[in-house]
């Protein structure tokens, strides 16, 4: 399993900690420093849509103008963005089996979905 995600999110080190008191096996992807690729950003809006996998609500995306943020109005350009703002993408991602399964953090999913 993988845990793609930023280490100082509080969204990512809650994540973080459930999994490691529940004894779950994980692998961090930080794409801060390693990046992301089209190809898995694309992988991930299939699972859940480009406006789920687009944090709207970060700092990122809050210090666009108006403009901009309507420039980002589908899967293309939202890919592209978050290609470079690795920042701006929703998280953690967690993969199973090379598969996306979970978006952000929700006890109640992780125990249904992991436990």
């Amino acid at each position: 399993m993988t845990v793609y995600g930023i280490p100082n999110c509080n969204t990512v080190k809650k994540s973080l900690d459930w999994l490691k008191a529940h004894k779950v096996d994980f692998e961090f992807h930080d794409f801060k420093k390693k990046g992301i690729t089209a190809e898995k950003l694309s992988d991930w809006c299939k699972v859940f849509g480009w406006e789920t996998i687009l944090n709207r609500k970060g700092l990122t995306w809050k210090k666009l103008s108006k403009d901009e943020q309507n420039v980002i109005n589908n899967q293309e350009r939202a890919i592209a963005y978050l290609i470079e703002n690795t920042s701006a993408i929703k998280r953690p991602v967690i993969e199973k089996d090379g598969h996306a399964i979970l978006i952000s953090f929700d006890e109640k999913h992780y125990a249904e979905t992991l436990g």
